[in-house]
């Protein structure tokens, strides 16, 4: 993999990033309030599956 993927995968992760609270801040905001309150089991288990999602991504647009 180049450095050139490399960052062009780190730009995208930033601008989607950025994208929510710009779009749309209170929403942005109530929904990290929500994942502020779930457990750790819960958020460890949607962090795996975001991971996962990424992996299966990386595979199907690399494969």
């Amino acid at each position: 993999m180049a450095w050139a993927d490399l960052l062009a995968g780190l730009a995208f992760y930033l601008i989607f990033e950025g994208l929510f609270p710009f779009a749309a801040p209170p929403h942005w905001r109530r929904a990290l309030s929500a994942l502020a309150g779930l457990p750790d089991n819960q958020l460890r288990l949607f962090g795996l599956a975001a991971v996962i999602a990424g992996l299966a991504l990386l595979l199907g647009v690399r494969g």
